[in-house]
């Protein structure tokens, strides 16, 4: 009886692998949740929104897209690396997850052991504007004032981490300069009292930032990519106009939980940089204010890394606190 059990436990065991590479092989035969951690409307929502339809398409599947928003994105991203790793729950992020495992060493989940980065898809700057009655006419003019009134002027964010207050911390701390930085519930409420002249400048987002500046209702003084903006090339980069080593982008992504099998990420990852590569996708990125920027896997993985390794110097230099 006991080498019958024994027997019965070894078919078993020797039968997993066959019963894991047919659920690869199929992969996927049921429908995908896709999950963010903004609301519905934001900016990442947006462009999660046009890959899953896209991606459903693609793979003959509904790519269903839950928002759970809270803890600047990491709800979402901690519910995905606590999920199967079998493809059929994703994560749409940007780089708010890489300021939040940057700034908040008590994260419920290991940014870095627990979510594996799958493809990279949009990397948009941020437009870098001023109110239309600021002495500020372009980037040299705005160090001037700071360093005329050290920590008197302003700027403004969606709020405390996220991307656009990453974007002036990295300015401060490039320049050596202060200001102070009031948080808003969001880029809306910021953009209005920039525009009002509450607040000095703002590393606005580009569906934020470029219609004020397009509409002239604020003047842009440059872009904070590496090269100039498609949706305004008329506009300088930063180290263009003398901010040497600056650079930083909105980037977007799919990430899946961690141990999820090699040949479903090449599946996601082929898949998706090809929806990418159409003219109809591109098209509709540029509508939206967005930077198309295909990244494979080992791309996409290195940029988070590094971009980890960059905020935890930015971040413990500014002393910001997410937890």
């Amino acid at each position: 009886m006991f080498k019958k059990i024994i027997k019965n436990i070894a078919y078993t065991v020797a039968a997993i692998p066959l019963v894991m590479g047919a659920a690869v092989a199929s992969y996927p035969d049921k429908p995908i949740k896709m999950m963010i951690g903004y609301a519905p409307g934001s900016s990442t929502d947006i462009v999660g929104r046009m890959i899953a339809n896209d991606l459903s398409l693609a793979l003959k599947q509904p790519v269903i897209v839950e928002n759970r928003g809270g803890a600047a994105g990491s709800l979402a991203a901690d519910a995905v690396a606590k999920s199967a790793p079998d493809g059929y729950t994703v994560l749409f992020a940007q780089n708010g997850l890489a300021i939040n495992v940057a700034a908040n060493p008590k994260l419920p989940f290991n940014g870095q052991k627990d979510l594996l980065p799958v493809v990279g898809v949009a990397a948009t700057p941020h437009i870098l504007i001023v109110g239309n009655n600021s002495k500020a006419k372009n980037v040299a003019d705005l160090i001037a004032m700071l360093k005329a009134d050290p920590g008197k002027l302003s700027f403004g964010s969606s709020g405390i981490g996220n991307s656009d207050h990453m974007a002036g911390e990295l300015f401060l701390a490039t320049t050596g300069l202060q200001a102070i930085h009031i948080p808003y519930k969001g880029g809306s409420p910021a953009a209005t009292d920039l525009v009002g002249g509450q607040i000095d400048f703002y590393f606005a987002g580009m569906p934020v930032g470029l219609p004020l500046y397009k509409g002239e209702k604020a003047r842009a003084l440059a872009v904070t990519g590496k090269n100039r903006f498609s949706g305004a090339p008329e506009l300088p980069t930063m180290q263009e106009a003398g901010v040497k080593g600056y650079e930083m982008a909105l980037w977007q992504g799919m990430f899946v939980p961690a141990g999820t099998p090699t040949a479903i990420v090449q599946t996601l990852n082929n898949t998706i940089l090809k929806i990418l590569d159409t003219p109809e996708m591109k098209e509709r990125f540029v509508k939206a204010g967005v930077q198309v920027a295909p990244m494979n896997t080992q791309q996409f993985t290195d940029l988070y890394n590094s971009d980890i390794a960059r905020w935890k110097v930015v971040i413990e230099k500014a002393k910001i606190k997410l937890d």
